[in-house]
């Protein structure tokens, strides 16, 4: 679901008031120096918008209830982290998979099936004061699919609400001067079964057909919730040091057994990676980074026995711009290659994933 996330949260620095002007009209000596100050704590303040501490809205192997787990898009990665008030926003990935694979190797797509999983998140919370907050996300889920029913081509869409979860986080320590910012988040919640589950039905008919193409696109591809309720836990650092900065986190889903005695397994999701600030004024700032994004996920779980086609462990790399303004409104866009993807079985796995989102703190 996800990202959670690698993008922008708000510290709440301490600010300086001015003592106001003399009768000519210039700041006084104490005067210049606190609107200096405040104009310094004021760009602190965006640079920790830009950066996500924890996991982002990555996500992204061929489990697609895992996938919309991962991608939840937390306060940690959508601006509201720090600073007491409410937060809204949302936050979509897009993710092709028109490649196979069996065993890590690449096979030939002989009848072109692809699955197109475009997954938002709408998302709202509030922050109790500057550590600890709670946000809730909805996702709202569309996908398109094409594979193969012996030997008929099987087209059509799925839709609807996904499995949502309430998601607390918590700032552990934080460390932050002009030059130099460091700080330890910490996020855990519950993951609900909101989500349809009826495309698990599919687990009990899959038969293959002798001489028939096999599909890589199967009801656990295709369902939009588990039908369990599930754990989150994660953690991220952000590191700064004047224009140049390094975000790291990992979050870690718990699953039970859902429906139709199905059970998807614990996914570990990772992000992170360099970035530079090619822009940081008091108003706004502009920031470049490359995130190293990834998932590891063992076999699922189906009547007692592992299924085959459910394994995967994937590295992705690719850039994410992020913008901020004023104390409000913090934008990304991301995309997301594959370098490494290893899988079990035959499976339709990713050709790229785009990222985007958009958050306003009240």
């Amino acid at each position: 679901m996800i990202t959670i996330s690698e993008l922008c949260i708000a510290p709440a620095p301490s600010r300086h008031r001015g003592t106001g002007r003399i009768a000519s009209g210039q700041l006084d000596q104490t005067g210049a120096h606190a609107e200096r100050d405040d104009a310094a704590n004021r760009k602190n303040n965006l640079v920790m918008k830009t950066i996500s501490v924890s996991t982002l809205i990555v996500a992204a192997t061929s489990s697609a209830p895992a996938c919309d787990l991962c991608s939840i898009y937390s306060t940690a990665q959508a601006r509201g982290e720090i600073g007491k008030g409410f937060f809204a926003g949302v936050a979509e990935q897009f993710t092709h998979f028109g490649t196979l694979q069996n065993e890590s190797r690449k096979v030939p797509n002989e009848v072109g099936q692809y699955l197109n999983s475009s997954v938002w998140q709408v998302f709202g919370g509030y922050n109790f004061n500057d550590r600890f907050g709670l946000q809730l996300n909805v996702p709202v889920i569309y996908r398109s699919f094409k594979r193969p029913e012996g030997f008929e081509l099987d087209r059509g869409t799925e839709s609807g609400i996904g499995d949502s979860a309430l998601i607390g986080h918590f700032q552990v320590y934080r460390r932050e001067t002009k030059k130099f910012t460091f700080s330890w988040t910490l996020l855990g919640g519950i993951k609900f079964p909101t989500g349809r589950t009826d495309r698990l039905r599919e687990e009990f008919n899959e038969n293959e057909i002798p001489d028939a193409p096999e599909s890589g696109i199967h009801g656990h591809d295709l369902t939009l919730g588990s039908g369990s309720y599930d754990g989150i836990a994660g953690r991220g650092i952000f590191l700064r040091s004047r224009r140049c900065f390094l975000t790291a986190s990992a979050q870690y889903a718990i699953r039970r057994k859902g429906d139709f005695d199905y059970r998807f397994a614990d996914d570990l999701t990772w992000a992170g990676g360099p970035g530079l600030f090619l822009v940081l004024k008091d108003q706004y700032t502009l920031a470049l980074q490359l995130n190293v994004t990834g998932e590891h996920k063992d076999r699922d779980t189906f009547q007692g026995e592992k299924a085959a086609d459910t394994g995967v462990t994937a590295v992705y790399l690719g850039p994410q711009i992020t913008l901020t303004w004023s104390d409000e409104l913090c934008a990304e866009r991301g995309l997301d290659l594959p370098v490494s993807i290893e899988n079990t079985a035959l499976q339709a796995v990713p050709d790229y994933r785009v990222r985007a989102g958009l958050t306003w703190h009240f």
